[in-house]
């Protein structure tokens, strides 16, 4: 038996305790003594060594007090909770400072994380929302690999459960790029609404693809006074000054500018998409396919 034991407690937002029933008011600071032998869970003030511990009969709420406590005189102890006829309580420990006490991990706001910025319980990954994470970046439980929207996936970036495949939105997919569940085999994937020879992760390998993600963004020019419309002078009073104004393309803009400078080689790569269609490729990118390029 201890002489003294320094733990934690937690209470209801007025400092009040309901053990078995019976409420308790307390005070912080202050110090507290029962004239009967401590039973745990029967009788007398308990409290943990531990701050997480608290939590295990509480429920991890900021609007719950937490104190710093120190026990004196009889002390018994059964497993994670402690019991007492003889309590101080030292100080309020604020909730901020709590998760810094109930983390090994940084800037979290859950409970008993060794990883860090999780808003969760129990994750040694980083950033998650949920519990028992190994991954990153998980809204869900137990993931094994990262940016998961569900539960017990060892892939990543999967919507559903137990993928241990890459990228699907599903259940119980062991391959990648699935929608649906309990699929081993990646599935073909829609190319101008038709179905087609592909896989996704074909797709992600091809030509064509790396071509297209070059279409450039945000791209001016400068427009001088003379060639400027009534409403652009408006919407640009500068243009007395500067002589003009720079004007950004909008992205289909951007995009046929791209296209028309590509080789007859790129062009022909990228209509050499499976199931390819000029008029659904323009309504998709904005790139309008001229005669020339036919």
């Amino acid at each position: 038996m201890d002489k003294f034991v320094r733990g934690y407690k937690v209470f209801n937002e007025d400092w009040t305790c309901s053990p078995n029933g019976n409420t308790k008011q307390y005070t912080c600071p202050g110090k507290f003594e029962e004239d009967i032998t401590p039973v745990r869970c029967g009788r007398g003030m308990h409290f943990c060594r531990k701050a997480a511990d608290c939590f295990n009969y509480y429920n991890f709420n900021p609007k719950n007090k937490v104190a710093e406590v120190i026990a004196y005189g009889d002390i018994v102890e059964v497993g994670d909770k402690c019991c007492t006829n003889k309590l101080e309580i030292v100080r309020e420990i604020p909730w901020q400072e709590l998760l810094t006490i109930v983390n090994t991990g940084k800037d979290c706001t859950g409970l008993r994380n060794t990883g860090d910025r999780n808003t969760g319980d129990r994750n040694t990954g980083d950033r998650n929302t949920g519990d028992w994470n190994t991954g990153d970046w998980n809204t869900g439980n137990r993931n094994t690999g990262d940016r998961n929207t569900g539960n017990r996936n060892t892939g990543d970036r999967n919507t559903g459960n137990w993928n241990t495949g890459d990228w699907n939105t599903g259940d119980w997919n062991k391959s990648s790029c699935n929608t649906g569940c309990f699929n081993t085999e990646e599935q073909k994937i829609m190319l101008f609404n038709k179905p087609s020879n592909m896989t996704y992760n074909d797709w992600l390998r091809s030509d064509a693809r790396y071509l297209l993600n070059h279409i450039p963004k945000d791209v001016v020019e400068w427009v001088y006074e003379k060639d400027m419309t009534d409403e652009e002078k408006a919407a640009h009073p500068t243009y007395e000054t500067t002589g003009g104004y720079l004007r950004v393309l909008d992205e289909s803009e951007c995009a046929q500018i791209w296209w028309d400078g590509l080789s007859e080689t790129d062009k022909s790569t990228i209509k050499a998409i499976p199931n390819f269609n000029g008029e659904i490729f323009e309504e998709c990118t904005g790139i309008k396919i001229r005669e020339v390029d036919e």
